[in-house]
């Protein structure tokens, strides 16, 4: 039987064990539980369906082999982090989230030991679990064993696969096909503009008049141009409607010849079909009436709060309506959630306003910054609205997919300072 936290303790529930979670976990117990008057008396307890963290940025290319990066780097077991931390301030419950009580404050959690249930009340939540993707490609959907499983068949079934369709123009999307295409085909000679006689076809089938539709035309343009230089062939203004196994293969994800339907009646096979089509927001736990239409959090552009479920209740990331997904937006929210946090838990102990201060306001950014590594060599993108080269977008994310920026973030250095 899963252990049940002491009544006495104030708990602040953290749902997800991804960047929005384990951010809010380490700035939380750094910066607002020591403000608090009796701070002993409050425990942070962080649920994640994974006891791994993993730079999911990276997929596209990890997918391919384990020989890219350091998979001591890529996979780090989420409690190393909180060792720094009393015993008694923090949890970990390796766990999915199955429902959400916000009348009684209340979670229910499925433990991943024993599958039994948890029952745990909450003085304070984050919910920061985050959004699966269509494809077991591309993250924990399911944690690491599963990942790695599906890594090993996609793996299995390259070697001898002449057709591969990716369904999806985003970044996703474009980063698979051009790791596939260089790994697969190499790199046409620079003074050619495409590859001729790839050994593999691969196809990227956007909906869009473009790929990459967060960035402009032109940038857009020389995405394609370098996904052709490794025999990547753009399909625009046609969605993937439907998409079908063939044979005794049906069933086996990502790995089973597959015939694909577009929106204007083409059909074409695949030996391998990946959907790269966006993310699905992890609320099957949260009541209905906390949602948007497009079932993310209905959480307050502002102030991070998720105002209809009470007092105390907030909502950071891809989960989350406040802001588009996007990691570096996520970075910016986490101080100002925690901030608001960390004020309401003040007012909750009994200070007034003008002793807590005012709280703090999120902005999102919404100028034009992405980046999108096109193969190991390549890549385009903005940042800030200005466009940067391709040497630029390979030295900060196409080296290694933002790896090298994760080992500051799982161990809590990234939230040394109060911000």
């Amino acid at each position: 039987m899963a252990q049940t936290t002491p009544s006495s303790q104030k708990n602040i529930i953290i749902l997800g064990g991804s960047y929005g979670g384990i951010s809010s976990a380490h700035y939380i117990l750094k910066h607002v539980i020591p403000a608090l008057p009796s701070s002993s008396s409050y425990q942070v307890i962080l649920v994640s369906t994974s006891t791994q963290a993993m730079c999911r940025p990276a997929c596209p290319r990890a997918l391919i082999s384990d020989d890219f990066f350091d998979q001591q780097k890529l996979f780090v077991g989420i409690t190393k982090g909180f060792e720094q931390y009393p015993t008694d301030t923090f949890r970990f419950v390796h766990g999915t989230a199955t429902s959400l009580d916000h009348t009684s404050r209340t979670v229910s959690v499925r433990v991943a030991a024993d599958n039994s249930s948890e029952s745990f009340a909450y003085h304070a939540l984050v919910i920061a679990t985050g959004a699966s993707t269509p494809s077991p490609l591309f993250g924990l959907n399911h944690g690491e064993s599963f990942l790695r499983e599906s890594w090993a068949a996609f793996r299995k079934a390259l070697p001898t696969a002449k057709t591969i369709i990716i369904a999806g123009g985003g970044p996703a999307g474009v980063e698979t096909a051009g790791e596939l295409g260089e790994y697969l085909n190499g790199r046409a000679r620079w003074f050619s503009s495409k590859l001729a006689n790839p050994k593999v076809a691969i196809t990227v089938v956007t909906a869009d008049s473009k790929i990459l539709p967060a960035l402009r035309a032109s940038i857009a343009a020389k995405a394609e141009a370098q996904l052709a230089k490794v025999g990547v062939t753009v399909i625009k203004n046609a969605r993937v409607t439907n998409a079908v196994p063939i044979g005794a293969a049906a069933g086996a994800d990502s790995v089973s010849k597959t015939t694909v339907t577009l929106s204007d009646g083409k059909t074409m096979e695949a030996d391998l079909y990946i959907p790269a089509t966006g993310l699905i927001p992890n609320t099957t736990f949260v009541p209905k009436e906390l949602l948007t239409s497009n079932e993310r959090v209905e959480t307050s552009s502002s102030t991070l709060r998720v105002e209809k479920a009470g007092s105390r209740v907030y909502a950071v990331g891809d989960v989350s309506s406040a802001a588009r997904p996007a990691i570096h937006i996520l970075m910016e929210a986490i101080p100002v959630l925690c901030a608001n946090l960390k004020r309401d838990l003040l007012l909750d102990t009994g200070k007034a306003e003008s002793e807590v201060g005012a709280e703090r306001t999120f902005k999102e950014d919404t100028s034009e910054t992405q980046m999108v590594a096109i193969g190991t060599k390549k890549g385009v993108g903005a940042a800030m609205g200005w466009q940067l080269p391709s040497f630029m977008v390979w030295l900060i994310k196409g080296r290694d997919y933002w790896l090298w920026t994760t080992g500051n973030l799982w161990s809590g250095k990234q939230w040394a300072k109060e911000t």
